[in-house]
């Protein structure tokens, strides 16, 4: 399975392992309904609760796009990437750990340290994209990239099992644990993982582009900033793509980030996003890949565009699925949607990182990739916050979807102009 990969791509695809974990764990569900459980106590309103989940995500997201350009333009010197990686996943993985000793009753408190292990991740998430550059040639990046992407969803199956099954044991009544308990089980779980399949990346992967060090570089990568921006600038297709990708990237981070509250709010039962969430993992991992060979074969951008016009659908069914409906609707709804969603969320991410490295110069692609990651962080806050808003305003949450829909069909509009990346040439 890996025989086709060199050392350094093995290892950095196996940090998509490591972390995916806490993407369906602490991001999509466990993490979710522990909120919800103890938010929804203290506050006497799912829908409120609902609404602080997704502010909570945003100031998350907003902290980590503001970090994104500085990070970028600071692993632009040679030798200092694997340094700023390390540094977040120690963040990140140690603020997991911390969400499991917070007490329950605690939700304001459980938030703030969900938001630490966020920037944790996200972080070490921008670093770890920057790297396809230095491990993979432009040829291919289409196939590495996506197959990293089903890796981490297939490969995270296992770890999701072990932490779901003490919850699921919970309902069905066949085992006598607090449910609180459970959810810090899978929180620790996640934190190991997430540690032990990084060590491959730590001894492995190595930065091959960059900058000689300089003397004050640390004050050096604040200036880099506007000048990266200017260098941007200069590039129209680069510019396009992350005007796009800041408006899709924006729909699905949501889409992710408020799914567990989403189906909590409008009746679902655990039982059900547990295994409707895993079962999603399962389609989207060969999907991916699926994403990664096709696009080979049409282009990536034509790929790209199938997977917002995906979502643009999702969305619209979404809408329709109000808390006022029969719950046996509701739940079957979920689970053909959360089944749509996985055929394209994997394929749609990966493929969106590989047009990227292609089309920057090589030079340039740390600082460049800090705002692609900065595109994707801030994006993410305009979903969450358009969804918590309209939710309040208008009392009902599936409403807030219209939002997220609007900026699905914005990025494709604007994607429209964005080159096919078999022509492009960057010079």
């Amino acid at each position: 399975m890996f025989k086709w990969l060199s050392k350094q791509e093995k290892s950095w695809v196996l940090y998509d392992l490591a972390e995916s974990p806490y993407t369906i764990t602490v991001m999509a569900t466990i993490m979710g309904m522990y909120y919800m459980t103890s938010a929804e106590a203290a506050l006497g309103d799912r829908v409120v609760a609902n609404a602080y989940w997704g502010f909570a995500t945003a100031a998350a997201m907003l902290f980590s796009g503001l970090l994104a350009p500085i990070i970028g333009t600071l692993t632009g010197y040679l030798g200092k990437k694997k340094l700023v990686f390390n540094s977040f996943v120690v963040l990140g993985v140690a603020a997991t750990v911390g969400i499991a000793f917070v007490p329950e009753h605690m939700w304001f408190l459980l938030l703030s340290v969900y938001i630490v292990s966020m920037i944790g991740y996200q972080g070490a998430n921008k670093v770890y994209n920057a790297f396809l550059v230095d491990v993979s040639p432009n040829e291919r990046m289409n196939r590495v990239s996506t197959f990293a992407f089903g890796v981490g969803y297939l490969g995270c199956v296992p770890p999701f099992i072990v932490s779901i099954a003490p919850i699921l044991l919970i309902q069905l009544d066949v085992i006598s644990m607090s449910m609180v308990t459970a959810y810090r089980i899978a929180f620790l779980i996640t934190a190991v993982w997430w540690l032990l399949f990084t060590i491959p990346m730590f001894r492995n992967v190595n930065q091959k582009y960059g900058s000689p060090v300089e003397t004050k570089y640390v004050r050096k990568s604040f200036v880099k900033v506007w000048l990266t921006i200017k260098e941007i600038c200069k590039h129209k297709p680069v510019l396009l793509f992350l005007l796009a990708f800041f408006l899709y990237y924006d729909g699905v981070s949501s889409i992710i980030s408020m799914a567990t509250a989403y189906g909590m709010t409008i009746g679902i039962g655990q039982v059900d996003l547990l295994l409707v969430l895993l079962v999603t993992q399962l389609v989207a991992g060969p999907c991916a890949i699926v994403y990664g060979r096709l696009a080979d074969k049409f282009g990536t951008k034509t790929l790209i565009y199938f997977g917002i016009g995906t979502y643009i659908v999702i969305c619209l069914i979404a809408l329709l699925m109000s808390a006022d409906r029969d719950i046996r609707f509701l739940t079957g709804m979920f689970w053909g949607l959360a089944m749509l969603v996985g055929t394209a969320q994997g394929g749609i991410q990966a493929l969106s990182r590989a047009y990227f490295g292609k089309i920057v110069p090589k030079d340039k692609s740390n600082e460049f990739f800090g705002f692609y990651n900065i595109f994707g962080r801030l994006a993410s806050i305009m979903g969450t916050s358009l969804f918590a808003v309209i939710s309040l305003w208008t009392g009902h949450a599936h409403l807030g979807i219209a939002g997220i829909v609007i900026l699905f069909i914005a990025a494709a509009i604007i994607f429209k102009f964005v080159p096919d990346d078999k022509n492009i040439q960057i010079s």
